[in-house]
């Protein structure tokens, strides 16, 4: 099974489906889909689109 996260590319914040962001109110288990547009990066601010997946 392939297991993705998705990293800001500004500034290498992780963010894994499997531990999702409580802080933000993103539950474990949420996948990066379902993560609202509108979510910035708590490290540096920059949007979602500002991410990529990552394979491992």
């Amino acid at each position: 099974m392939k297991t993705y996260i998705y990293m800001c590319i500004a500034c290498g914040l992780v963010y894994d489906e499997a531990a999702g962001w409580p802080q933000d109110g993103i539950a474990p288990c949420t996948p990066w889909a379902d993560v609202p547009v509108d979510w910035r990066c708590p490290e540096c601010n920059v949007g979602k689109a500002d991410f990529e997946r990552v394979e491992f």
